[in-house]
């Protein structure tokens, strides 16, 4: 399994979510002291109901939580945009 997978299966084992994409931008950081440790660069987009009434901050902890491990081990740097059904509707 590779990386992306691994971060896709662990958000998707611990958000009930509708939507992901995920963007590995490692390659734009070779040579970075993050980088060279072997853990990458990523954004993702995430669409779940369980970021309903939270704010963006709590947001944002809440798929740190759901990578777990992955945050040391395969994560350097994560961008990330979390947003509620609704509001991804909306911005489509």
């Amino acid at each position: 399994m590779t990386r992306v997978e691994r971060i896709r299966a662990q958000l998707r084992a611990n958000l009930n979510t509708d939507e992901i994409e995920l963007i590995d931008d490692s390659h734009l950081h070779a040579g970075h002291a993050g980088a060279r440790d072997g853990r990458g660069h990523f954004r993702v987009r995430v669409v779940s109901e369980d970021f309903e009434g939270l704010r963006t901050v709590q947001r944002h902890q809440l798929v740190y939580r759901s990578l777990g491990d992955l945050m040391q081990t395969d994560i350097h740097a994560l961008g990330i945009s979390a947003l509620t059904p609704a509001e991804a509707r909306s911005n489509s």
